[in-house]
């Protein structure tokens, strides 16, 4: 289905049109027209599907169609687990709002929130905020969520694995009952469905690639080395394959910043992205990854979360990580919009058992590589 056929208005189409959008994913086609109704959405779809265009897109054409009364105040909040993926999420939104003269600012922690403070003032029609941060904005009177219309909770497993339940409870309690509520995960564990029931009202639910599913234009090998040798191998692969650009997954933080200090001392320009890098340096490296300054880009899970980037040949798994649903998250991050990529995990003796439970969700072997 083309986006043409989706009943979207004018300005919206024009600015898809120049972005070359023209073809709706999975989920932008049946969930558009859900949200465009007025119902409530219980999204389950993995990384890399459009889902953020699904959910921005009909919210930017409900508020412009609102006449100009109605219009005050903030109308549209969407939750996310991260700063990457909130800036991510904003700039769909800047995007694809492009034409239609709707403001929106992204709210975040780890910076000095003048300027968020200074956006807020100005007016807004759409916030896209991390909830630490917005709670904080809410607790010190500095933003009003009394007229929010549209309510999006992205990545909602993601942002219930980290701990958010209580601060997203907190901040529901400053938006109205009467809303529409869109909820969107990755993963819908009872944990998370129980949580969903309480907050949406009478949803249609749409199921698009569950996370047991890997896309297939992602070609995926395993090699298997020691954990002493994964450095070198690093280097070796790096450059038999002549790989020019790759994101790299470490299960930790400190695992990143020796992988960094390693392969820097090799020629290879590198950096590291994670919980513990204040938000310019995550922006300097993620920035730096997209324009090719750098060829490689070291990871934390957490922090990945929210980097899209197109065209991305290569995801390594340096690490297997600790859940096998991870694995599926990780190497979304190429092959997006049916594009191709490849996933190269490494696996030492230790890991032998993660990778068993990886094989055992996706439903295959993966193949040694050569």
């Amino acid at each position: 289905m083309t986006f043409e056929d989706l009943g979207l208005i004018d300005p919206i189409k024009k600015a898809l049109k120049e972005v070359n959008y023209s073809q709706a994913t999975a989920i932008q086609e049946q969930a558009i027209p859900v949200i465009l109704s007025g119902d409530d959405l219980i999204g389950c779809a993995q990384t890399g599907t459009g889902k953020t265009a699904a959910f921005a897109i009909p919210i930017i054409q409900l508020i412009s169609q609102a006449t100009t009364a109605k219009r005050s105040g903030i109308k549209a909040l969407v939750l996310a687990p991260t700063r990457e993926l909130s800036i991510q999420i904003g700039e769909s939104f800047a995007m694809f709002s492009k034409f239609t003269g709707l403001k929106h600012t992204v709210i975040f922690g780890g910076v000095t929130q003048s300027r968020q403070v200074d956006a807020i003032k100005a007016g807004l029609d759409i916030v896209v905020a991390t909830p630490g941060r917005l709670l904080d904005l809410i607790n010190q009177g500095l933003i009003k969520l009394n007229q929010v219309e549209y309510l999006v909770l992205d990545e909602a497993d993601n942002m219930l694995d980290m701990g958010f339940i209580h601060d997203i409870k907190r901040i529901l309690k400053h938006v109205p009952a009467k809303r529409q509520t869109l909820f969107l995960s990755a993963t819908m564990p009872p944990a998370i469905r129980t949580f969903a029931n309480t907050i949406l009202q009478k949803p249609k639910e749409i199921s698009v690639s569950p996370v047991s599913s890997t896309a297939e234009t992602v070609k995926q090998a395993i090699y298997f080395v020691e954990k002493t040798d994964k450095v070198d191998f690093l280097i070796r692969v790096v450059k038999d394959k002549g790989i020019k650009q790759s994101l790299v997954f470490t299960r930790t933080k400190h695992g990143a910043d020796r992988l960094v200090k390693k392969l820097s001392k090799h020629g290879i320009t590198v950096a590291a992205i994670h919980g513990n890098k204040s938000q310019n340096a995550r922006q300097k490296a993620l920035g730096d990854f997209k324009a090719g300054k750098i060829n490689m880009l070291i990871a934390t899970d957490i922090a990945a979360r929210g980097i899209d980037i197109h065209e991305l040949p290569y995801v390594i798994n340096y690490d297997l990580p600790a859940d096998s649903e991870t694995y599926v998250h990780r190497i979304g991050r190429t092959g997006r919009a049916g594009r191709g990529g490849v996933a190269l995990s490494f696996c030492s003796q230790e890991e032998r058992s993660v990778l068993k439970s990886i094989q055992k969700l996706i439903g295959f072997q993966i193949e040694e590589g050569v």
